[in-house]
């Protein structure tokens, strides 16, 4: 096992997942949902718990792993989250009850993020989290940027396109629209950002204050 293996490794197995979140993932894992990894889902805590975040916007509800990380590190946070997958939905559901999640914490909305994220308001998120199709990786980040509240994070999950994104032979459409939002993003003045390998990739955008 080469050094950087060796040392992915150890990262990986570093974050603690609670009972809860296992059993989540283990029901995502039967449905055949991507969940967010641990070494992720704990990222997701700390930005959630640095930002105090009181309201918190999800595209992408899964299984509710990412979901239980990001109430982990807010507790107090009110998690609106968004699945186009009834059954997703569900079990996401079933796993914030089996948490002990307050209901009036979670607001599960059922359809497709682009009609959804429409409705909610500008400016009313602390963090907004996005997990879903790639291809409309770009109209989700220019909503999550709306709806952020002025200094409040936009986290996009699988930014590096399993590694596709930093191969330039790789043209998928698909690849090509988030290498560009990512190259776009990272010329933006008053947009701070940044890119890391962790996961499939995680950018974090601080939403401007002006």
């Amino acid at each position: 096992m080469t050094q950087a293996a060796t040392t992915d490794r150890f990262v990986a197995e570093y974050h603690h997942e609670p009972a809860a979140i296992q059993a989540a993932r283990q029901a995502a894992q039967e449905w055949g949902i991507d969940s967010v990894s641990p070494a992720v889902g704990a990222q997701l805590a700390l930005l959630a718990a640095a930002a105090d975040a009181k309201a918190i916007a999800e595209v992408g509800t899964g299984a509710g792993v990412s979901g239980l990380w990001l109430l982990t590190g807010a507790p107090e946070a009110t998690l609106t989250t968004i699945e186009s997958e009834v059954d997703y939905q569900q079990a996401a559901k079933r796993a914030f009850t089996a948490a002990g999640i307050p209901s009036s914490h979670t607001r599960t909305i059922l359809g497709r993020a682009a009609g959804v994220l429409d409705r909610l308001a500008d400016a009313a998120y602390d963090l907004v989290f996005i997990d879903a199709d790639i291809a409309s990786a770009a109209e989700y980040v220019a909503q999550g940027l709306r709806i952020a509240r002025p200094g409040g994070l936009i986290v996009l999950a699988h930014a590096l396109d399993h590694s596709r994104v930093a191969d330039p032979t790789q043209r998928a459409d698909e690849t090509v629209a988030l290498r560009t939002l990512l190259a776009e993003i990272g010329q933006r003045e008053h947009v701070r950002s940044t890119l890391s390998r962790i996961g499939d990739g995680l950018l974090t955008l601080v939403a401007p204050r002006d």
